[in-house]
């Protein structure tokens, strides 16, 4: 069954694990701007950083038949710097209009810090003067529900922001309800260890079914699996559910969301 991943680090990913997604029947992925794997310490870093993901990443994964897409940034890991941040954000605009980039993200909070707030704030606000789709990035563990409700707050208070233009990732089963109740999309994350397993990811579109709903892998530098996506769609596949079911929250909703952006259109 075809799919799009809509959350994958693919920089942090081999040339095999291409080619793997593809025989999986994956035929788009988005990537995110995140961290590298370390701080980087200047805004030439991601200038370099933003041109990968818009010229070489769509070359090396159309070797598979695969289209590449992505969004532009500071990630909340490293906006606790604050000048660099604002550095990078002055950066953001020469970007947006690449054929490729979808929009502002992953913006949002990595421990809850006021620093984080203020550049998230700023994004939120680029992307509203641009009229940008936002991926947002949720904390991790216990920080998970403040930040969540922080992220939505802030969204709300710029007042330009039409919720449904904003995808919050990473949620889990104490999070997604307020999510889809204040009208936001949700993003769930498979890892194999952290945030969302499979199972889990199935067990929460049984209790919440599956509208605004999306499932990524993020396949990111810590453990995880770029095939997260089909093995749920497998799981889905075992319980019972329709294959009307397992293909709206793994290539359905994406397009729909993503389609918002006039860039996104899948080939063929």
């Amino acid at each position: 069954m075809k799919y799009i991943d809509p959350h994958i680090h693919m920089i942090s990913r081999t040339t095999d694990d291409y080619q793997r997604m593809a025989q999986a029947g994956c035929v788009a992925v988005t990537e995110p701007a995140f961290w590298a794997g370390f701080d980087r310490s200047s805004a030439k870093g991601f200038f370099d950083y933003f041109r990968h993901l818009t010229e070489q990443e769509p070359r090396r994964a159309a070797d598979y038949g695969i289209q590449h897409f992505c969004w532009i940034c500071i990630n909340a890991k490293e906006s606790e710097d604050v000048g660099l941040s604002r550095e990078v954000i002055q950066l953001i605009p020469e970007f947006l209009d690449k054929p490729n980039v979808l929009g502002v993200g992953e913006i949002g909070l990595n421990k809850n810090s006021r620093n984080e707030l203020a550049i998230f704030e700023e994004q939120v606000a680029v992307a509203a003067e641009y009229g940008q789709l936002i991926l947002v990035h949720t904390p991790h563990l216990e920080d998970k529900l403040k930040g969540t409700r922080l992220i939505m707050d802030a969204v709300e208070r710029n007042g330009k922001i039409d919720p449904g233009r904003v995808l919050i990732d990473h949620v889990e089963e104490h999070t997604i309800k307020l999510v889809l109740d204040r009208g936001f999309w949700a993003g769930m994350t498979l890892y194999p260890e952290t945030k969302c397993t499979p199972q889990r990811a199935a067990d929460i579109i049984e209790t919440y079914g599956s509208e605004r709903i999306w499932i990524n892998s993020a396949g990111d530098w810590g453990p995880s699996d770029p095939l997260a996506v089909p093995k749920c769609q497998i799981e889905m596949k075992r319980r019972g559910h329709a294959d009307a079911t397992i293909s709206k929250i793994s290539f359905d909703n994406p397009m729909t969301f993503l389609g918002q952006c006039a860039k996104f259109r899948i080939d063929g």
